[in-house]
């Protein structure tokens, strides 16, 4: 028997349909090398509209302050810390699949990682500018990085969470630009090499840094991608880890728990997740990347959103477990009151968020729904927006009632702006992302190439065809023996 056969015959291909080599980086490049299409541009002038309408909720806030916002003496956090730590959880899915994958060597995060470590990147971006303009004073951001005392009486508390996660989040963004860029060089030579402008060529040559595919290239290549994956697999742990030590380490009833950093990091991978078939489900169809981009890989990841999903729910059913069994009464008041009655103000959205998150994903136990792209596509929405709800019970149920009911806040709704803020992040996500699907190619060529051999179509048809050969061989050789 062969010894070069790494995957098991029962896997379905990650490549579908007869592909050689050069099929490969001719169906790759295309997207990228042909005009953009009447749908991108279409996506690419609404979300120019939303990020526009974003600008303008911004300048709102700087110029008239933070009292556009309907916060209030209780509800100091609202719609913008849910909005901040929901996109750093959708950050996550990105580093998770390129890098965990990487070192498990997961053949099949070929086809979707370089989208996911995009995504990655563009959603860091848009959580990191909550904080940034919550502060109001924008002008003072400047004295929350740790300069050293020589720059006059700075006193940076470093036992505050919310400084950890000007660490956490800057070299997470930082590890995962590196990751992604690093991944996109042989591609880009090959663009370059294939182009026929001069601004293409130039472009291209200068993004590749002279790539020349040598074997001390792809040394180096390989080298420095296992690096990277044993640096943000940490990472991808310790960044949600720290985003829940916002709450946790409070001492605010329905906040002050140990159980948040696992199950936020849980919670974070299951919304990545959910945003990474959102995006692929659009980018396979739109840029015909059926073969690459297959049903097999969908199948794959609803498995982990099933997974995860399982996870925060039973981690949901521990709060409540250990807010009764704690006799805290103040404790029990926030889960039994502003929580699980569905009377009070927020009961909905603490029931809603169960569906979304615990009820809806367990459809995926079944194969034929896991493979249903309509369904996955639904789901992939419903997943993001009870992820945004569990945000929002979290912070807004704990706090809207204070200990002395006199205080207790009246019913919080946003205000345009903050909505406003929120849809532009949502612009800039979609302008990068399309940006990227239009200059960049969305599957990584070179990665693609590396398991053509061992899961692609014909060869996979050509293994099975030798095996049983060896089969025959073997089983006629042992008849003669007897």
């Amino acid at each position: 028997m062969s010894l070069l056969r790494y995957e098991s015959q029962a896997r379905a291909p990650l490549v579908e349909g007869n592909k050689t080599y050069h099929d490969v980086t001719e169906d790759i490049c295309r997207p990228v090398e042909a005009k953009p299409s009447k749908l991108w541009w279409i996506g690419f002038i609404i979300s120019l509209g939303l990020l526009g309408f974003g600008v303008v909720s911004i300048y709102m806030d700087v110029v008239y302050g933070i009292g556009q916002w309907n916060l209030n003496k209780t509800i100091g956090w609202g719609w913008d810390i849910t909005n901040f730590v929901w996109w750093v959880g959708i950050g996550h899915a990105g580093t998770l699949i390129s890098a965990i994958l990487l070192l498990f060597r997961q053949g099949w995060r070929t086809g979707v990682n370089r989208a996911a470590e995009a995504m990655t990147i563009f959603a860091v971006m848009c959580a990191g500018q909550f904080p940034i303009w919550h502060m109001g004073r924008v002008w003072n951001a400047f004295f929350v990085l740790p300069y050293p005392n020589t720059r006059g009486p700075l006193w940076v508390n470093f036992n505050s969470p919310l400084l950890w996660d000007v660490f956490a989040i800057s070299t997470y963004f930082t590890v995962s630009l590196l990751f992604w860029y690093s991944g996109l060089l042989p591609d880009m030579a090959t663009l370059r090499d294939r182009a026929k402008l001069k601004w293409r060529k130039f472009f291209y040559g200068l993004a590749s840094f002279g790539w020349t595919g040598s074997t001390k290239h792809w040394q180096r290549h390989e080298a420095l991608s296992l690096v990277l994956a044993g640096l943000s697999t940490p990472l991808v742990l310790s960044v949600h880890t720290i985003v829940s030590f916002d709450f946790a380490t409070s001492v605010i009833p329905g906040w002050h728990t140990t159980i948040f950093p696992p199950y936020f990091v849980a919670g974070a991978v299951f919304s990545g997740f959910a945003m990474v078939q959102t995006l692929l489900l659009i980018t396979r169809k739109v840029l015909n990347l059926e073969e690459y981009i297959t049903i097999e890989h969908i199948d794959v990841m609803n498995k982990i959103i099933v997974l995860t999903g399982s996870i925060v729910g039973i981690a949901y059913l521990t709060e409540l477990f250990i807010a009764w069994y704690s006799a805290s009464p103040y404790e029990w008041f926030v889960f039994r009151e502003n929580r699980v009655n569905l009377s009070s103000p927020y009961g909905w959205s603490y029931w809603l968020m169960m569906g979304c998150n615990v009820i809806s994903p367990q459809i995926f136990w079944f194969r034929k729904m896991r493979r249903n792209l309509l369904v996955t596509f639904f789901m992939s929405i419903l997943v993001n927006i009870g992820m945004w709800f569990e945000r929002f019970v979290i912070i807004v149920t704990s706090i809207y009632r204070d200990f002395l009911p006199s205080s207790w806040s009246t019913y919080y709704t946003p205000t345009i702006w903050e909505i406003g803020f929120y849809l532009g992040t949502f612009g800039l996500f979609f302008t990068c992302y399309f940006l990227f699907a239009k200059f960049f190619p969305v599957i990584a060529i070179a990665e693609i190439k590396s398991i053509l051999k061992r899961s692609g179509d014909s060869y996979k048809a050509q293994m099975d065809k030798e095996e049983g050969q060896e089969y025959d061989e073997f089983v006629k050789e042992h008849a003669h023996h007897h």
